[in-house]
């Protein structure tokens, strides 16, 4: 069947199809970039113990591992004519999302917060991993590269708008003075702005964006689908997710690897800059707060400028190299800040982040694209994300101790801990070989399954 997949040609799209096939994540970036930003904030104002921010961020891993794969084993057995295959599930996984954002401020104690952030991450992942399997659905290999690298590009504009959100409304608004248990009215606003962004900008997509329909054997996989029992249908994701698992490329183990340190230490790096920064530069939580969205704010900026540049450079040095030089990038910026006690020039280190999160937005996705079969590309997206969030999950469990006993309940330790780490997946990068990547992706249209 993959053969006869294969030779279905996809017509190019034109640039601005592909713009507006992604501006949806524009919507769903800026939801995460308010819980890069702003929810651990918001834990520290409701009374949270600083070595409980990695277990009271553990709904995002959770919730990544379960629905993920299951959305995207589901959405490729999915088919209506009127509403197509993958733009069900981000449209519902949107007006969830919304629906939480604009409830997240008015949380009246640490319990209610964490609730909402559960339900919101499982509205923003079923709006993303289908959304990743849309542009390999939509894309030729040849313009494979663009289309995630626009992803990257929307992944920065989300997040520096919602940066931006937080640090105007906290200067018209004012810090005012901090009251235990109470969420300040600055905070109130950015979460408002991203409850209609997060829907609005899905229905751009969908509207703008026509799915290709199914081939006539993927049809008759999903009519089978269609036949089964509700029982047979619940089990079947799980059951097509570990045959799966079992018999993927030996090149998704290898992202894996450099996945599992990369992802580690961005949860750090999100959950301790607040934290950092009290100590850094003696701010206090609203301050930090502040300082944590200016952080965001540049290396986004520096996501949009260079995102659509790492196209080129990805098809002359090989993703391998750039991707890799990024993440060296990345460690070095995580070893400078905790030692620059200025809050303008501590901005500086963050271009280099900004570039390693254009890479990591957009070089794994067109690799492991370009391997896996057409027919099974929404489970692949999802095991895909598996590997981001399993990592994530264990940091969330093992950090506070970590954080506690190790490293002295020092957040400038945890910060130099995560560069450690980046500095590790930057050298397990170097093994993601193309031509290895190539000669996979060969085998699968051969028809057989390495």
């Amino acid at each position: 069947m993959n053969k006869i997949l294969s030779s279905i040609k996809k017509p190019n799209l034109s640039f601005w199809q592909i713009f507006n096939m992604n501006v949806g994540f524009l919507g769903i970036q800026f939801s995460f970039g308010l819980q890069q930003t702003a929810i651990n904030p918001i834990f520290l104002y409701l009374g949270a113990a600083e070595d409980l921010l990695p277990i009271l961020n553990i709904a995002g891993p959770i919730t990544g591992l379960i629905v993920q794969p299951i959305i995207g084993a589901i959405s490729d057995k999915t088919w209506s004519p009127k509403f197509g295959r993958r733009k069900p599930f981000f449209l519902i996984g949107a007006l969830l999302g919304s629906l939480c954002l604009f409830s997240f401020p008015f949380s009246p104690a640490l319990w209610v917060a964490v609730s909402l952030l559960w339900i919101l991450d499982i509205g923003n992942n079923m709006a993303m991993e289908p959304y990743r399997a849309l542009v390999g659905d939509k894309l030729p290999k040849t313009q494979l590269s663009l289309g995630y690298q626009m992803q990257s590009l929307f992944v920065g504009a989300g997040t520096v708008i919602a940066m931006i959100s937080i640090i105007y409304f906290q200067d018209i608004l004012g810090l005012a003075e901090e009251v235990a248990g109470s969420i300040p009215l600055w905070l109130y606003y950015s979460f408002f702005i991203g409850a209609v962004l997060s829907i609005t900008t899905i229905l751009w997509s969908v509207y703008k964006t026509r799915e290709i329909p199914p081939s006539p054997e993927e049809m008759e996989e999903i009519e089978g689908f269609r036949k089964l029992t509700f029982a047979e249908k619940f089990k079947e994701p799980f059951i097509e997710i570990a045959s799966t698992v079992k018999t993927m490329p030996k090149f998704m183990w290898k992202v894996a690897g450099v996945y599992l340190f990369q992802w580690y230490a961005l949860f750090v790096y999100w959950q301790f800059n607040v934290p950092m920064f009290r100590d850094t530069l003696n701010f206090s939580i609203g301050e930090a707060a502040s300082q944590s969205a200016k952080m965001s704010l540049t290396y986004n900026s520096a996501t949009i400028l260079v995102a659509l540049v790492l196209v080129p450079l990805t098809l002359k040095y090989g993703g391998r190299k750039i991707y890799a030089a990024s993440l060296f990038g990345t460690a070095l910026a995580m070893f400078l800040i905790p030692y620059i006690a200025d809050a303008n020039l501590v901005l500086a280190p963050m271009i280099l982040f900004g570039i390693g999160w254009a890479a990591m937005m957009g070089i794994p996705y067109t690799m492991v694209s370009k391997i896996v079969p057409q027919r099974k590309r929404g489970i692949y997206m999802g095991i895909l994300n598996m590997m981001i969030v399993i990592p994530m999950a264990i940091e969330t469990v093992t950090f506070g101790p970590i954080y506690k006993y190790l490293l002295g309940d020092n957040a400038i330790n945890a910060i130099l801990f995560a560069g450690v780490f980046f500095l590790i997946s930057a050298f397990l990068a170097l093994r993601l070989t193309p031509k290895q990547a190539q000669e996979v992706y060969d085998v699968e249209n051969e028809g057989v399954v390495e």
